[in-house]
């Protein structure tokens, strides 16, 4: 009888033991491969111009969050959940994109829609290369090979390998944001925006903005390039991230810059959580953008008045009056900038969870 136990209890003791070295052995690999950019990292720009902008006329600036080839309309992701207007719960399902073939598809139709609108300047967020969960497709190599732009790549994402969702790991990726000019880029900063500093800056984003500098003329057109935190429960860190993103705007400000500051705000801009049709409840990780976080002499530029939202809830597939949707896309703007129009551009989210935002403006003389 002894025997017998001692038997059993190694054959479920030595599996149990097995498998907590395992979790504990990949909890170290996670932990020790971790490390964060260095701020004030100076970036490259890839096929610079000559042409200096001379600051006549109207310029175009496009904000677009590609969603790493992913998001096609029926594309749902494992970290987004909500719940229905009957209280129903929902929760994504892929933890990488369905397939090469559809990674492809929407980089190339992202692609599309920048060629189309040709603008002079575009911000393209959640842009991949060598990553699992776009299955190796070049994104980084698609965007900064369109013709007519110059380029300069921030990397805000190099995770380890990631094993969860179980069944259809995130793996291991690599990403950033990507800033094209039309004109002479005169030089390129990295920030690092503040992060979580508890477990889950394992699995978040390397947050950051780029500031480019683009001559316009003899004066200087601040571009900043920023993808800013989702998934922030009680804003505590987007409120960080706001703060010093305030800083550098006035910073850039008081030395006499044109400043624009755009992106995926991850917060909602128009002050309007329910503007749009939706079967769902007001998700849980949309917030709205605090006005006290910009400077004087600042104000954001969207598309206030779009009968569709610039993102979509990810928890379920996009479905038009029934998905939520809502603006988190758009712009920061100094006053020496006169705002045109800002449209958000109806793509029907055929190719990312965003659709992208087009601003028309025109640089003040004074």
């Amino acid at each position: 009888m002894k025997k017998c136990v001692k038997i059993t209890l190694l054959s479920v003791g030595i599996p149990v033991l097995a498998f907590i070295l395992i979790v504990v052995s990949y909890l170290l690999y996670v932990v020790c491969t971790y490390s964060r950019i260095a701020d004030n990292l100076a970036l490259s720009v890839a096929n610079n111009h000559e042409t200096v902008a001379d600051g006549a006329g109207e310029y175009t600036v496009m904000t677009y969050n590609v969603g790493f080839g992913a998001y096609s309309p029926d594309y749902t992701f494992f970290m987004d959940t909500g719940v229905m207007r009957d209280g129903t719960k929902t929760t994504g399902k892929y933890g990488k994109a369905i397939s090469a073939d559809d990674v492809r598809k929407n980089t190339d139709g992202s692609v599309g829609v920048i060629q189309k609108y040709s603008p002079d300047f575009a911000i393209i967020q959640e842009v991949d290369y060598d990553s699992s969960r776009s299955y190796k497709v070049d994104q980084r190599a698609a965007f900064t090979g369109i013709d007519g732009y110059g380029s300069v790549f921030a990397e805000n994402y190099h995770s380890s390998y990631l094993a969860y969702p179980f069944g259809d790991p995130h793996g291991k990726n690599n990403a950033g944001i990507v800033t094209l000019s039309k004109y002479k880029v005169a030089d390129s900063v990295r920030r690092s925006f503040p992060i979580s500093g508890g477990f889950s800056k394992f699995t978040d984003l390397d947050r950051c903005f780029s500031v480019t500098h683009v001559p316009v003329g003899d004066k200087t057109l601040s571009l900043i390039s920023l993808h800013m935190s989702a998934y922030d429960k009680g804003g505590v860190i987007r409120k960080k991230q706001a703060e010093m993103l305030k800083g550098v705007l006035q910073e850039e400000y008081d030395k006499g810059y044109y400043v624009i500051a755009g992106g995926d705000f991850n917060q909602d801009l128009i002050g309007n959580l329910e503007k749009f049709a939706s079967e769902q409840q007001i998700p849980e990780w949309v917030a709205t953008y605090d006005e006290n976080d910009l400077p004087q002499g600042f104000s954001i530029a969207t598309d206030f008045h779009s009968t569709v939202g610039s993102c979509r809830g990810a928890d379920v597939v996009w479905k038009r009056d029934w998905t939520y949707t809502c603006v988190i896309d758009g712009f920061i703007v100094s006053d020496n900038i006169a705002v045109k129009k800002a449209e958000i551009i109806d793509n029907d989210f055929a190719f990312s969870d965003h659709n992208p935002v087009l601003l028309t403006f025109e640089f003040n003389a004074n």
